[in-house]
């Protein structure tokens, strides 16, 4: 340890994944998002365009970051695809930003 207290020994690998679930949720479009698959469970793209008011596109472009980031996944209905929340740890945190009374 150095005179800080951190860890001197370089190996910042461990702070990669949550580094990039941050990343990945640091736009206010992305957290809504989050914080409306946690109430409502799983939803699609085009209830949550008729929610933001946003084109399709622009929805589809934050849930790929999102899946990407491993925070949604997706579910399959027939036809119908549905975003589901993939991560507990995502909860958590959102939980911690608004509160339980909020999510």
């Amino acid at each position: 340890m150095d005179k800080l207290g951190f860890n001197d020994s370089g190996d910042l690998k461990q702070f990669e994944e949550p580094a990039n679930l941050l990343k990945a949720l640091s736009h206010p479009i992305r957290l809504c998002i989050v914080r409306g698959l946690m109430r409502k469970k799983k939803c699609n793209v085009s209830y949550m365009q008729e929610c933001l008011d946003l084109p399709q596109s622009t929805v589809s472009q934050h849930l790929q970051k999102l899946r990407s980031a491993g925070i949604v996944d997706t579910e399959r209905n027939g036809l119908e695809v549905n975003y589901i929340l993939a991560n507990q740890r995502i909860e958590q945190i959102i939980t911690v930003l608004f509160g339980e009374d909020e999510c």
